[in-house]
């Protein structure tokens, strides 16, 4: 795989509830993790005393960060009403040449800040809520 840009790494939020997926404007920086919990099962029969674990068992999470620039009213707007509401609506993660990541995401921080001869900037951190899919680019 080539080095890719990071500006292609793009986070989009379903505006309505209807599928229709935007870019939340402005980011300028974005991350995205996985985690899986293991589960040990480890016991005096484990063969040579080394630690066993239990196959598919333990909590899978996502989680999402970006931090940029307000660009655009309508998901400046909406990621905002997202997390005073509490809502849990679908995102898509497209990561070059990797795929797209899809699921449910709650907004579960922003931060504002600002400085009197600078832009304002604001950073946002979601985590998963529901199954994620991957579809392969």
């Amino acid at each position: 795989m080539a080095a890719q840009n990071g500006k292609d790494l793009l986070v989009k939020v379903d505006m309505n509830g209807s599928g229709l997926f935007e870019t939340i404007a402005g980011l300028r920086a974005t991350r995205v993790s996985f985690n899986a919990e293991s589960v040990d099962v480890t016991s005096l029969e484990s063969q040579g005393g080394w630690r066993e674990l239990l196959s598919g068992a333990g909590v899978k999470s996502a989680s999402i960060s970006g931090s940029g620039v307000f660009k655009d009213a309508g998901t400046d707007e909406r990621a905002r009403q997202l997390f005073f509401d509490g809502e849990t609506p679908g995102f898509q993660i497209i990561i070059p040449d990797f795929g797209i990541v899809e699921g449910a995401f709650q907004v579960t921080g922003i931060e504002y800040a600002g400085s009197h001869n600078g832009e304002a900037t604001y950073e946002m951190s979601m985590a998963s809520a529901g199954a994620l899919t991957f579809t392969a680019l």
